[in-house]
């Protein structure tokens, strides 16, 4: 017992001395004199970031989506990311619609790229249900700040987070021909009746009020899903795009009804049949062909982009658009979809660039080119080129209600289906009962 209080004693000691010579310590340093050193200034936040993008090197490959004008603003935002880290050797591979294939055979090789960018959260899915993709939750805090929680919860899966929405758009949008509109005494509709009114007066002054590209499955499914979760709402939208409603709900059947009111031969530029011959480019073009062949079309904010490159057509002048109108006084939704950076090889170059595609810098880059949209809500608005697509843009970073476009949620079987039974919907519109039973007999395929 002696013992240990001799040895408590001693280190009581010890602790009173090294107290007295840490505090001479600290007297001498505050006496310093003028030929003593100056200690160095702390790392400002921005040095230590610069310090940090220092010591990330490596190289990473990224395959893409994006190819042509796209591939472009696309390189613009990979040369911020090398303005950021130099010792980074960053290699772009523009693969478009053959990617999901591309990357299936990568995956199934062992060689898929480092990063890669997904137009579908099924197939997000798909990848994250094989064990190919890395989550991202190092991110988790810059897409929760920047990012609404729509946008974050499309691609986790099972609590844990793998892809930045990087590239968006608005599909709850309607173009117009303004010479037609005015030529007619009809304004931008802001409901549902009041756009099958405008449609009565534009073909009543001799234009045909609607153009519809129905070759492309796409734009019809996209009309579909703007009507239906504004006449069923988000919770119906969300349990029809799960299956847990079959497709011959009620409530799908009440949005074919109010489709059908577009779908009548003399509404649709050449008719119904000419309409289903018909592709997307095409359906733009002669909205704003001189003169129209029919006064509107309803798509994305990438709309915009046809009209510039295809025709003569001036946005803001010649071109305008409204919000897709509310139906039966739905609340402001949008419909939309969004391109998303995964990460199959996680490395210390691959985390800093998903780091990077999820800050707003890196999507100013592209929005200050045109032709996009950012679901990144502290973008600056300021950085979009026109009024209209800042307009658009910021429909789809601050909506309060977002649902991602329907089809691309579901199994392929059922998708292809969906372009089928809608195509057949556009020949016979008061065929409801015979497209809802084949849609319900497709995704029971589907979700066996």
């Amino acid at each position: 017992m002696r013992e240990a209080n001799g040895v408590m004693r001693k280190h009581r000691w010890l602790l009173v001395l090294a107290l007295l010579v840490a505090a001479l310590a600290l007297l001498a340093a505050g006496c310093g004199g003028d030929d003593d050193e100056e200690a160095e200034p702390a790392a400002t936040t921005e040095e230590a970031t610069t310090e940090a993008a220092e010591d990330v090197t490596g190289s990473i490959k990224i395959a893409g989506l994006w190819t042509g004008g796209e591939g472009d603003s696309f390189k613009a935002v990979l040369a911020g990311f090398s303005e950021k880290y130099p010792d980074v050797k960053v290699t772009y591979q523009p693969a478009g619609e053959d990617l999901p294939t591309i990357l299936a055979t990568g995956v199934e090789g062992g060689n898929p790229p480092d990063l890669a960018s997904l137009s579908s959260p099924g197939v997000i899915k798909s990848f994250v249900d094989k064990g190919a993709l890395q989550p991202i939750d190092f991110a988790i805090d810059a897409l929760k700040e920047n990012y609404s929680e729509g946008f974050v919860n499309l691609t986790t899966f099972d609590g844990k987070t793998y892809g930045v929405v990087f590239k968006g758009a608005n599909k709850s949008t309607v173009w117009y021909n303004t010479q037609a509109f005015e030529d007619a005494g009809v304004e931008a509709p802001t409901t549902w009746d009041e756009l099958l009114e405008a449609g009565d007066t534009l073909k009543a002054s001799g234009v045909t009020p609607y153009s519809v590209g129905a070759a492309e499955g796409w734009t019809l499914t996209d009309l579909f899903e703007n009507v239906y979760l504004r006449t069923a709402g988000g919770e119906k939208y969300d349990q029809l795009a799960a299956h847990e409603i079959p497709w011959t709900d009620p409530s799908v059947k009440d949005a074919l009804t109010e489709m059908a009111k577009i779908f009548q031969s003399d509404n649709i530029a050449g008719g119904t049949s000419s309409a289903l011959q018909t592709d997307f480019p095409t359906s733009v073009t002669q909205v704003f062909t001189d003169p129209p062949k029919a006064a509107m079309v309803m798509g994305g904010d990438f709309v915009g982009t046809f009209i510039t490159t295809e025709t003569k057509a001036k946005i803001g002048e010649d071109a305008d658009v409204f919000t897709f109108p509310s139906i039966n006084d739905s609340p402001p939704v949008v419909v939309g979809a969004g391109d998303s950076i995964v990460m199959f090889k996680d490395s210390p170059a691959a985390r800093a660039m998903v780091s990077y595609l999820a800050s707003p810098e890196a999507a100013e880059l592209w929005a200050k080119r045109g032709g996009f949209s950012s679901p990144n809500k502290n973008l600056d608005e300021a950085a979009y080129p026109d009024d209209i697509t800042r307009k658009l843009a910021s429909e789809l970073a601050q909506a309060e209600t977002f649902r991602f476009d329907l089809s691309d949620l579901q199994p392929a079987v059922l998708n292809d289906a969906l372009f089928a039974e809608l195509a057949n919907f556009v020949k016979n519109p008061d065929d409801i009962d015979g497209v809802t039973g084949k849609l319900e007999a497709a995704a029971k395929k589907a979700y066996k």
